[in-house]
């Protein structure tokens, strides 16, 4: 059995975040979706979850990271290519994210990152190669 991946995240606006994880091309899955949450297919494996404040607050006592002052998580997501890592990251620009850096290639793997609208960080990568150990 293949373990399976849902990441669940809290967000401001859901309908911003819907359209936003939307133009990146990720699949919105309506049996996980309503007024307190949306939920996404990212890959046979990885779903994510995005949950109002309001409907987050029922998973956790904790307080919500204010994330324009502190690091929440930082997500990595493999891609096929080094031309999907750029056209994920454009789609994210173009959507309304921003990024905090450059691409970088390490030679056996290329990256690059994102921010989405409610200040997740997003790193995309290319493994090329197993690097020389």
């Amino acid at each position: 059995m293949s373990r399976q991946l849902f990441i669940n995240l809290p967000v401001a606006d859901l309908p911003r975040s819907i359209a936003f994880f939307t133009a990146l091309g990720f699949a919105l899955n309506p049996e996980f979706t309503s007024d307190a949450g949306a939920g996404f297919v990212i890959s046979d494996t990885i779903s994510l979850m995005l949950s109002t404040h309001v409907g987050f607050r029922n998973f956790t006592p904790k307080d919500i990271c204010d994330t324009s002052k502190a690091v929440e998580v930082l997500l990595s997501l493999s891609c096929e290519s080094r031309e999907e890592v750029d056209s994920l990251v454009a789609k994210a620009l173009a959507a309304g994210g921003t990024t905090y850096d450059e691409p970088e290639d390490f030679g056996f793997m290329y990256t690059h990152s994102f921010i989405d609208p409610d200040g997740h960080g997003w790193g995309v990568l290319h493994i090329t190669d197993t690097p020389a150990t």
